[in-house]
């Protein structure tokens, strides 16, 4: 599941996970553990919302994180 940073006009970043990136034909986004970068609540969301959909209209770029099985991949080298 990838882990992004939606960047929205005048607000903190938001991280989250997503099934999958949203399409060029989509006007939402739906993250899933919504938090601060320093893994914090938002504090204008309710305790208990796992969840989010966001416009994509008041997003002005989203960063796509490296996903753990991209960490663990050994590659071997030769001396």
């Amino acid at each position: 599941m990838p882990v992004v940073v939606i960047h929205m006009p005048n607000e903190d970043p938001v991280v989250g996970d997503v099934e999958e990136l949203p399409q060029k034909t989509d006007t939402m986004i739906y993250i899933k553990n919504p938090r601060r970068r320093d893994g914090k609540d938002l504090p204008y969301l309710e305790m208990n919302v796992t969840s989010v959909a966001w416009p994509i209209a008041r997003i002005s770029f989203i960063e796509v994180l490296p996903g753990a099985e991209e960490e663990e991949i050994i590659s071997f080298v030769r001396e």
